[in-house]
């Protein structure tokens, strides 16, 4: 077992390895660089984090995280309120963003359905989006999730959810391989993948 200086750097190191992807040795480097940093800058990442946790909000219409109540997109008159495209989580939305190649507006599911992992269509924002769509004005859902089995559950039971609206279905083109992640596709393919959707088949 690892033997600190400094019982504040081991609970430093302890914390930041419980992040994704960090183990204590990456942490130990981080917390290190931090030490050798200026105060301000310590502080201005300490702030940010705070902040981060207690003042970011998710969007009370798509779930997005966002500054304010209803986020910039849903509140953008620019963009086309007749389309939604409902996404597994926010990498998502900010993948399908930077393809330019959609228009329109979002829902978060906030996952997807996972029986492996004790996760039902009730853990989702799927009730929300039936809302929405009920409300009317949206001609089309788009389903962008992943190509994996999960995916496709979620895709065919939102799909059966909204068989008694008037809204077209589609799911976005095979053009991301199966079993791929939505938000490690490269941009040029999630953009085609988007504009050259298909309608969803039960």
């Amino acid at each position: 077992m690892e033997r600190y200086p400094s019982s504040l750097l081991e609970k430093a190191v302890g914390e930041i390895s419980r992040l994704p992807g960090i183990g204590r040795k990456t942490a130990l480097r981080l917390a290190l660089h931090l030490l050798r940093q200026d105060t301000d800058t310590a502080d201005s990442l300490a702030e940010a984090i705070i902040r981060l946790r207690h003042d970011v909000k998710y969007c009370k219409v798509c779930h997005n995280i966002s500054d304010t109540d209803v986020c910039t997109m849903c509140s953008d008159h620019s963009r086309d309120t007749s389309v939604i495209c409902v996404v597994e989580n926010v990498q998502d939305v900010m993948a399908i963003e930077n393809t330019q190649q959609f228009h329109g507006l979002y829902h978060v599911l906030g996952g997807i359905i996972s029986p492996m992992d004790g996760i039902g269509p009730s853990d989702l924002n799927i009730d929300s989006l039936v809302e929405r769509v009920g409300q009317g004005g949206v001609k089309e859902v788009i389903l962008a999730l992943s190509s994996t089995m999960e995916g496709d559950t979620t895709s065919f039971y939102i799909s059966r959810r909204l068989e008694k609206h008037d809204v077209s279905v589609s799911v976005i083109a095979r053009g991301i391989s199966v079993g791929n992640e939505l938000e490690y596709t490269d941009e040029v393919t999630l953009g085609r993948s988007i504009l050259n959707r298909t309608p969803m088949k039960g």
